[in-house]
């Protein structure tokens, strides 16, 4: 039984197939109302990579995080950030809130994100921020 709960949970939020005995239609549409349920989470994390991506954000976060279990919202967003920073398709609201996050907090894609002691500088997008005695400041905003 609990091998049998563990495909099943594996099959809504990390992408593995259906597993068998289950009625695939109903699986389907829950691991999609479970991926939806988790873009809003990431969006309020990170409204402004949410506003930049605008009505391609929803789609955007399905594909990304369709084959993905979750790292909690803040990270999973911080993931995704850095994902379309480095196909060059981060939008520059998204540019923003990404190097306020990196100048104010050290995040290595494996560990929880950890307040930075020393002074940053973080670019992403054009956008330019600074972290100096804990407060963080944009340099230059993002160029679109």
């Amino acid at each position: 039984m609990a091998a049998r709960q563990a495909a099943l949970v594996a099959s809504l939020v990390a992408g593995a197939p259906t597993p068998p005995g289950f009625d695939p239609v109903p699986v389907d549409v829950a691991r999609r109302a479970l991926l939806r349920k988790r873009a809003g989470d990431v969006a309020r994390h990170w409204p402004l990579l949410a506003a930049g991506l605008g009505a391609d954000w929803p789609g955007t976060f399905a594909d990304w995080a369709a084959g993905r279990p979750t790292n909690g919202s803040l990270r999973d967003g911080w993931d995704l950030a850095r994902e379309l920073r480095d196909r060059g398709t981060l939008p520059p609201l998204g540019a923003e809130e990404l190097v306020a996050r990196e100048a104010a907090t050290r995040y290595d894609g494996r560990r929880a994100p950890r307040p930075r002691r020393l002074p940053a500088v973080a670019r992403a997008g054009g956008a330019v921020a600074v972290q100096l005695a804990g407060r963080v400041r944009l340099l230059r905003p993002a160029t679109g």
